[in-house]
C-alpha cells in the first residue's frame, strides 16, 4: 500500500474523496486546506509500515539468534556477541517462546491470541534502545524540513512534480471539482491509462480470455550489437516499462534533468563495460560481503551524492547561514521564518542527543560524528533528488556505515566498532524506498500553496508519526507472534537479519589472519584515528564520483548549452532508475517534441493530459487493490499478483 515516495494508496485515496464522497457531500465537502493536512498526516506515517521500517525491523532483531543456531561459522566466532546486547531481542528468559513462537507462531485454530501473550521481556530492552533513536532521527528529520523547503522552493524554485500533481487536485474553498477535473484532456488521457491497467489486471484472473497490454519494450536482443555495453550488463536495460506517471511527471521537468535520468544507465552499462573489458568489477566487493560491503559502486554512489550536497549547500550558503544565525541567538540581516529558526533549534538539540545515543551504544565518537553527518545527508539528499527529478522510488546504494568503513578500514575499526555501524544502517537506512523527509519535504510544498501553518502542520505530522509508530510496533509483533514469521518475505527474513554478522564474520577471519583483531578491539577513539588505513579503491571511487558532479555541475552554471544535469551520476548506478530510465527517456522525447513543434501554447495545453495519465495509473493500481481485498474478504484466497508502479 505504500511502496515508495508516491505511494498508490494515499494518492488513490485522495482522488476517490476528490471524485466521489465531495459530490456526495455537498456544503460539507473537504476544502483543499483539510484535504492538504489529511495527506500530510497520512505521508508522515507512511514512512513506518513498509520497508521503510516494519518490514525489517522485528525480524532483524529476533533472527539473528535463529540463524546463530544453524550457521557454524557464526559459533566458531562468537559473532553474536560482537553485537551489543540491547541491538537484539533477548531470549536468555524464555527462548521457546520469544524465538521459536516468533518463528513457528504462538496463535492455535480457533483459540484467541492476545497482545499480552507477546513475549514482552524480551523486546522491551531493546526496544528501549532503538525507538528513541529512531524517533530521535525522524524528528531531527521534520525540525530540519521547514529551512530546506524555503530555500528549495521559494529561492531555488524546484519543480515538486509529485507535490504540484497534488495540488492540481485539491478542491478550491467551496469543494468543487479542481480544474484540472473539468478539463476533458485529463479524462482522456486517464481513462485510457487506466483501462490498460485494468485490462491487464483482468488477464490475471481469465487469461485465456483477455489479450494484455504490454507495457514493457523488449529490446534486449540489441545488446549483442556492442559488446562493450553488453559486457556491463546493459541487457537489464534493454527491456522498459512504461510507467505512465513518470512520463506525466517528466513533462514539469527541466529538459537536461530528464535527459539524465533517462540515459544514465545506458551510460552506466558502458563505464562497467569498458572497466570489466580491463578485468575491473564495479559491482563486486572491494570489503565485506552483499549490500552492507563496499563495493566501487557504492563509494563512486556517495562521492556523488557528496559532491551535490557540497553544491546544494553552496547555492543556498546565505540562507543557511542567516537561519542558523538566528537559531543561535546572532542577529543577521536576512529575515528568516519563526518556524524555521525554532525548527533549526530543535534540530541543534537532537543532533547531540543522537551522538550520545550512539556513544552509549558503544560508538567510538570519531565514528558517530561520521555517521551522523552521512546519515543527515543521505536524507536530505534523497528528498532533494524526489523534488528536483520526481524520481519517487529511490535507493542510494550506499550506507553511512560503509563510509565509515572506506575511512577507517577494518583494521582500526575492529569488529565491534563494525557490528555497531552496521546494525545502525541496517535498522536506519537499509532500505530508504519509503523514507519519511521526501514525504515531509512535499507535504510542506503543498501546505504552503494552501496557505497552511507550516510549523502547526509540522506539529501534527510528528504527532501522526508517533502514532503510526504506536499502533505499528504491536501490531506487526502480535501478527508475528500469531502466525509465525513471513518466510515467503526472503529479503526481510533470510537476507537482511544475515548482513551485519556475515560482514563482521569476515572482517574476524581477515584481522585474525593478519594478528590485529584483539589490539583493533582495545583501540581508543584517538587510536582509531591513528591506525585509519582509508582504502585507496574506495577512496577512488569516492573522488571520482565527487569529481564527476563537480565538473558537470560547473559546467551546468558555465554553457547555457549543456545538455546533462549532474543528477545522472547519483541515479545512474541504481537498479529503481534502471526500472523507471525508459520511461524518464519517453518523457523526454515528448517535452521535446511539443516544446520544438507545438511552441510554449501546446506546452501549457497538454499539462492536463500529463496530469491525467499520473491519475490513470494511480487508479489502475488502486482499483485492482481493493477487489483484490474484497475477493480475499470473501472467500480467503489470495488474489493474482498485479504490480504497477515500482517499489
Amino acid at each position: 500500500l505504500v511502496g515508495n515516495n508516491m505511494p498508490v494508496a494515499v494518492y488513490g485515496l485522495l482522488l476517490f474523496l476528490v471524485l466521489i464522497v465531495n459530490p456526495l457531500l455537498g456544503k460539507r465537502a473537504f476544502r483543499g486546506k483539510e484535504l492538504a493536512l489529511i495527506m500530510a498526516l497520512t505521508l508522515a506515517a507512511c514512512c513506518i509500515p513498509g520497508s521503510g521500517l516494519m518490514r525489517t525491523f522485528t525480524t532483524s532483531l529476533m533472527l539473528p539468534h535463529h540463524i546463530n543456531r544453524t550457521e557454524p561459522g557464526w559459533r566458531s566466532k562468537d559473532i553474536l556477541a560482537e553485537c551489543p546486547p540491547q541491538m537484539l531481542a533477548d531470549i536468555s528468559i524464555d527462548e521457546d517462546t520469544a524465538l521459536t513462537g516468533f518463528i513457528q507462531g504462538l496463535g492455535q485454530t480457533g483459540q484467541p491470541f492476545h497482545l499480552s501473550q507477546i513475549p514482552w521481556s524480551a523486546w522491551s530492552g531493546t526496544l528501549l534502545f532503538w525507538l528513541p533513536l529512531i524517533l530521535t532521527v525522524w524528528l531531527a528529520l521534520i525540525a530540519i524540513s521547514p529551512m530546506l523547503h524555503k530555500q528549495w522552493a521559494d529561492h531555488e524554485h524546484l519543480p515538486y512534480p509529485v507535490a504540484n500533481f497534488t495540488i492540481a487536485l485539491l478542491p478550491g474553498s467551496n469543494g468543487g471539482l479542481p480544474a484540472i477535473m473539468r478539463q476533458r484532456m485529463f479524462w482522456i488521457a486517464g481513462g485510457i491509462v487506466f483501462a490498460i491497467h485494468f485490462n491487464n489486471f483482468l488477464c490475471q484472473w481469465y487469461p485465456d480470455q483477455l489479450i494484455p497490454f504490454k507495457t514493457n519494450i523488449n529490446l534486449v536482443p540489441m545488446a549483442k550489437l556492442v559488446t562493450t555495453f553488453q559486457r556491463g550488463g546493459g541487457a537489464a536495460m534493454l527491456s522498459p516499462t512504461i510507467y505512465f506517471t513518470v512520463v506525466g511527471l517528466s513533462y514539469f521537468l527541466a529538459t537536461d534533468v530528464v535527459l539524465s535520468c533517462g540515459i544514465g544507465p545506458i551510460l552506466w552499462a558502458f563505464v562497467c563495460g569498458v572497466f570489466t573489458t580491463y578485468g575491473i568489477s564495479l559491482t563486486s566487493n572491494i570489503d565485506g560481503v552483499g549490500y552492507l560491503g563496499l563495493t566501487p559502486r557504492s563509494m563512486l554512489n556517495f562521492g556523488a551524492y557528496f559532491g551535490m550536497f557540497g553544491m546544494i549547500m553552496y547555492l543556498g550558503r546565505r540562507y543557511y547561514s542567516s537561519a542558523l544565525k538566528r537559531a543561535l541567538f546572532i542577529s543577521s540581516g536576512d529575515a528568516v521564518e519563526p518556524h524555521v529558526i525554532i525548527g533549526l533549534r530543535i534540530f541543534l538539540v537532537l543532533v547531540p542527543v543522537l551522538f550520545l545515543q550512539m556513544i552509549m551504544a558503544g560508538l567510538a565518537w570519531p565514528l558517530a560524528v561520521i555517521y551522523i553527518g552521512v546519515l543527515f545527508m543521505f536524507f536530505v539528499m534523497i528528498s532533494r533528488v524526489m523534488a528536483e527529478t520526481g524520481m519517487f522510488y529511490i535507493q542510494p546504494y550506499f550506507v553511512p556505515s560503509g563510509v565509515a568503513w572506506a575511512l577507517f578500514g577494518t583494521g582500526a575499526l575492529g569488529t565491534g566498532q563494525l557490528m555497531i555501524l552496521l546494525m545502525l544502517s541496517l535498522t536506519l537506512v537499509v532500505d530508504p524506498r519509503e523514507t519519511l523527509l521526501p514525504f515531509i519535504s512535499g507535504s510542506l510544498k503543498v501546505s504552503d500553496d494552501q496557505k497552511l501553518k507550516l510549523g502547526k502542520t509540522l506539529v501534527y505530522c510528528s504527532l501522526a508519526m508517533v502514532l503510526g509508530m504506536s499502533i505499528a510496533l504491536p501490531t506487526t509483533l502480535y501478527l508475528q507472534y500469531r502466525h509465525g514469521v513471513q518466510w515467503a518475505d526472503s529479503w526481510a527474513s533470510k537476507v537482511v537479519p544475515r548482513m551485519p554478522f556475515d560482514n563482521v564474520a569476515a572482517a574476524h577471519e581477515k584481522l585474525s589472519l593478519q594478528d590485529l583483531r584483539e589490539s583493533a578491539a582495545t583501540y581508543s577513539s584517538v587510536e582509531r584515528i591513528r591506525h585509519a588505513r582509508p582504502e585507496p579503491v574506495a577512496m577512488i571511487a569516492v573522488a571520482s564520483g565527487l569529481a564527476l558532479v563537480l565538473l558537470f555541475s560547473l559546467a551546468r552554471l558555465r554553457f547555457s548549452w549543456w545538455p546533462l544535469h549532474p543528477v545522472l551520476f547519483l541515479t545512474w548506478a541504481t537498479e529503481p532508475q534502471r526500472r523507471m530510465a525508459g520511461a524518464f527517456f519517453i518523457g523526454w522525447l515528448v517535452k521535446v517534441m511539443v516544446s520544438k513543434y507545438g511552441g510554449a501554447k501546446s506546452y501549457q495545453a497538454l499539462k492536463p493530459l500529463m496530469f491525467g495519465l499520473v491519475a490513470g495509473e494511480i487508479l489502475g493500481a488502486v482499483v485492482p487493490s481493493i477487489v483484490g481485498a474484497i475477493y480475499y474478504a470473501i472467500t480467503g484466497e489470495i488474489p493474482p499478483r498485479f504490480m504497477v508502479l515500482p517499489g
